[in-house]
């Protein structure tokens, strides 16, 4: 047991949280729910949805009898991830706030906060799992390898790793929710949220056009010859095939249209159609690269990557190349690897081995 220890358990007001709070005080710690609004923004109908995200903390802490606490953390949502999201869609790149939200906020101000609470741990609902060995802390995939989130931990330190609990590391999503059905928890059936945190329902270019307006440009092939017309660059990512509106064009092959890159400084979105083999990539640079638990001794190895969440693991060619720097070869070409997202390593054993931004992507 685990009494006078004390955790706490960042609420989001969805089930997997819940249930991480239920499991810690039933190993006998002394748990706290702490509610972090991030975002203020009310949507069309003026209702903010963090208020009702609020109201499910509540009755959770209620049913499960701990204390909670509500804390904003906007501004810094704002300033280290929000911004930074801007001006990477600015440069034609696609970025994943979630990743930045996770070491600037969740494990960041979250955890500083946890501690003047007196917490000697934080948790979270997070499907991923950490070990320690030998003072060093390692990043692993949870049990349940179709939730499992320790791509969106890439950016983890040491100093957060060592004070952060996942009691959903062994447990299959489907228990979690049997779990909370079992103890009467209000958010037991819950819907999961999706995509990105602020954007929610919402329909992802609209919200885009609000923060950046973007004129609408030429849609042109790679031989130059216009097709279509876009509604502004920096609403398309690489590979995209829905929303294109050229289906049937005149002087086509018949097959579908995709999008193979974006020229920014002339506002031009380049597609191609059928063979999509000019997406295939045989490699990439990665920049602010963050290793877990260490640098590697070597300068050159092998391992895993995944290039987007959910991607089963692909064989790649490591070399350290700068300060974070990594060049990275597939053995396998891969589809629509993209600027601004992230590349996770990983080693055999599932240990998580960092990850960093994708700068360039090369062919051949």
């Amino acid at each position: 047991m685990n009494n006078g220890k004390t955790v706490v358990v960042g609420m989001s007001g969805g089930v997997d949280s819940a249930v991480s709070a239920l499991l810690l005080k039933r190993e006998g710690y002394n748990v706290i729910g702490l509610f972090m609004n991030n975002w203020e923004e009310k949507d069309e109908n003026g209702v903010c949805s963090a208020l009702d995200d609020y109201e499910d903390v509540k009755r959770v802490c209620t049913r499960l009898n701990i204390p909670y606490y509500s804390v904003n953390f906007a501004k810094e949502y704002l300033d280290k991830v929000f911004k930074v999201f801007l001006e990477e869609y600015k440069k034609g790149r696609t970025p994943n706030p979630d990743v930045l939200c996770n070491r600037e906020i969740k494990f960041g101000p979250f955890l500083t906060y946890a501690k003047k609470l007196g917490a000697d741990y934080i948790a979270t609902g997070h499907y991923a799992k950490v070990e320690e060995r030998n003072g060093k802390y390692y990043l692993k995939k949870a049990k349940d390898k179709s939730k499992d989130q320790s791509y969106f931990l890439n950016q983890l330190s040491q100093d957060q790793l060592k004070y952060v609990l996942f009691p959903l590391a062994d447990i299959e999503k489907k228990e979690v929710r049997e779990i909370a059905l079992e103890n009467a928890l209000s958010n037991a059936k819950k819907k999961d949220s999706t995509g990105i945190c602020f954007i929610g329902e919402r329909n992802f270019r609209q919200f885009l056009q609000g923060y950046l307006p973007s004129k609408k440009g030429n849609i042109v092939d790679t031989q130059g010859n216009i097709v279509g017309t876009h509604e502004g660059v920096l609403y398309y990512t690489l590979g995209q095939r829905k929303g294109l509106n050229i289906g049937g064009k005149s002087g086509g092959n018949g097959k579908r249209w995709f999008v193979l890159d974006k020229d920014v400084k002339n506002n031009l979105l380049i597609v191609s159609q059928g063979e999509d083999e000019k997406l295939y990539s045989s490699g990439l640079t990665a920049t602010d690269f963050n290793f877990i638990p260490e640098r590697p001794d070597t300068l050159t190895f092998d391992c895993y990557a995944k290039f987007r969440y959910r991607q089963p693991d692909q064989r790649v060619k490591v070399e350290i190349i700068g300060d974070n720097k990594l060049k990275i070869k597939f053995y396998d070409k891969q589809r629509a690897v993209t600027p601004g997202q992230y590349v996770v390593l990983y080693d055999e054993y599932e240990n998580c081995l960092g990850g960093g931004v994708i700068d360039e992507i090369f062919f051949g």
